[in-house]
């Protein structure tokens, strides 16, 4: 039986590849080719970078091939439907969220499975949510969501800490990854709507 957290792992990889093709496309107007570099880059650089800090080899993409074939299914996606993509306004929100509610648990599982630490794991979560969104932004010369006011990685850390948590209390690890990740997405829609943020830092 396919455990539910690879599903999950496969489903976020094509969620952020359509994040990241629609992102770039929002930005400037890109061809096909670029679309997909823009697309592979959001879905598997922060897999690839805790898989490098972990020192996992291969990487994740490398050695399960059913990776690539979710990121080109997401940019498929979003080349068919990117007329009714484009026409809503919180589209891109939705999908960015869902990849980072289902990445931090992948990646702090993963982390996990590899001997590190709670709090390791728990970075490394967040790593895998966020980085490759990062790497995307800086290349389509914006700055990079966790750097401005919008909870985004703190959304990651609340639930990496949700999910140890649980665990700790013996919940079911399917009905964990469920919870944890929802919760994730929830902090993050809330957040925005309301436009909520952490304190600034002043000098």
């Amino acid at each position: 039986m396919i455990e539910i957290q690879y599903i999950f792992e496969l489903f976020g990889t094509v969620v952020f590849a359509i994040s990241g093709a629609l992102a770039a496309d929002e930005r400037q107007k890109h061809d096909w080719f670029g679309i997909t570099c823009f697309a592979f880059i959001t879905a598997i650089g922060g897999g690839t970078l805790r898989d490098l800090f972990l020192n996992s080899y291969p990487l994740v993409w490398i050695a399960d091939m059913n990776v690539i074939y979710a990121v080109f299914a997401g940019i498929f996606l979003a080349g068919i439907f990117y007329r009714y993509f484009s026409k809503l306004r919180t589209t891109l929100m939705l999908f960015d969220t869902l990849g980072i509610a289902l990445f931090t648990i992948v990646g702090l599982e993963k982390a996990q499975s590899l001997g590190a630490n709670d709090f390791i794991s728990v970075m490394m979560g967040m790593f895998t949510a966020v980085m490759g969104g990062v790497l995307r932004d800086i290349l389509i010369n914006k700055t990079p969501t966790i750097f401005v006011e919008e909870i985004y990685a703190t959304a990651c850390i609340a639930g990496g800490i949700i999910y140890l948590v649980l665990d700790s209390f013996g919940v079911d690890r399917n009905v964990n990854f469920i919870v944890s990740g929802a919760m994730i997405a929830i902090i993050r829609i809330i957040t925005v709507k309301f436009n909520l943020s952490l304190p600034k830092f002043y000098k």
